[in-house]
């Protein structure tokens, strides 16, 4: 097993083993007082991994509930938090009592904001069981669901109690969804490891398990020190963002259904690469490609465009954008929202 220390306002571990499902009641014993669990997982999830997770919280001397929901990303929305409340609410927890995220992004960011909010907060414990949930959304605090005016705009910082990331429960997935995971791996190549970059340019999507232990320990261990620098994304949290402002208008360009927030991230890159930074260009397209992401988009940047002056990362008529010029170092740029424009439309 390998751990990760996580220093912030509320300190916690990331335990990152294979085969941790079979043992997650314990490790969840080992950080509450609590005997009592909600569990919160998606319609796939429930199937391959839910049985698993059971069986090791009531060895535990757990008592569980079970709330499960339609995996994708239409099910981050205000009237499944409301659906997570009431099941909270019917299944008598309290502060004393633990919730757990059994799931993909989706799942750990709504339940997160759930857990921050019902009754003004209570633990949660994140168990991510794809790529990119382990390597990004599990760790660092943020909640959040979907609106119509845009994507993560209503949530809250909540630290789980726990991460538990276990690399078996990768090999269940749908080819698509590992390669959205390699999104933000090579996101954090890109901005902070040149090494860790070198490491995935070196396979491919048919050979990314004889390193994931290594991407995954390295990935987290970046997250780690980005946020606990800047916990409440006030600075420099900012360049976990690379990619994210173009790829957070394709996917409101999509509606959240027609590409993933990987896929979405990894177009981002290479759209936002091409244009500030094109001697990286190649490099990022063909690390991208080997695992079967998207390198750009044919929709043009005037429709793209609108969806980015929602971004969160706005500053009343500013937005920062994230730029990497070199693989393994990035920066954070502000410019007006007009100068943004003019620089994607060039």
């Amino acid at each position: 097993m390998k751990k990760i220390s996580v220093k912030t306002s509320r300190p916690y571990e990331v335990l990152i083993e294979r085969g941790a499902l079979a043992k997650s009641g314990e490790y969840i014993a080992q950080v509450t007082g609590s005997r009592k669990a909600a569990i919160i997982t998606d319609d796939n999830v429930e199937k391959y991994h839910l049985p698993t997770v059971l069986d090791s919280m009531k060895k535990a001397g757990f008592e569980c509930s079970v709330y499960a929901f339609p995996h994708g990303e239409q099910s981050k929305c205000l009237e499944n938090l409301g659906n997570i409340f009431d099941f909270l609410c019917d299944s008598g927890i309290t502060r004393s009592d633990i919730v757990v995220a059994l799931g993909g992004g989706v799942v750990g960011d709504i339940t997160g904001f759930a857990a921050a909010s019902y009754l003004r907060g209570v633990d949660f414990v994140q168990i991510p069981t794809t790529l990119l949930a382990q390597v990004d959304s599990s760790v660092g605090g943020k909640t959040a669901i979907d609106i119509k005016g845009g994507k993560n705009l209503v949530g809250a910082f909540k630290q789980p109690a726990l991460v538990i990331c276990d690399s078996d429960t990768l090999k269940t997935l749908p080819e698509e969804v590992l390669s959205e995971g390699m999104g933000e791996c090579i996101k954090y190549g890109m901005i902070r490891d040149g090494k860790l970059f070198e490491l995935m340019e070196s396979h491919d999507l048919d050979t990314v398990d004889d390193i994931m232990d290594e991407m995954v320990y390295k990935c987290v261990d970046i997250k780690r020190q980005v946020v606990e620098n800047d916990e409440f994304d006030r600075g420099e949290r900012m360049i976990l963002n690379f990619g994210h402002t173009l790829g957070h208008a394709l996917e409101g360009w999509h509606k959240y259904t027609g590409i993933s927030h990987g896929a979405g991230v990894a177009a981002g890159m290479c759209m936002i690469t091409d244009k500030l930074a094109p001697q990286l260009s190649d490099r990022l397209k063909k690390c991208c490609a080997a695992y079967k992401l998207p390198t750009g988009s044919d929709i043009p940047m005037s429709e793209l465009l609108p969806f980015c002056s929602k971004d969160k990362k706005n500053e009343k008529k500013d937005i920062n954008y994230i730029i990497c010029k070199e693989i393994g170092k990035c920066e954070i740029v502000k410019v007006p929202f007009t100068e943004f424009c003019r620089l994607m439309e060039g």
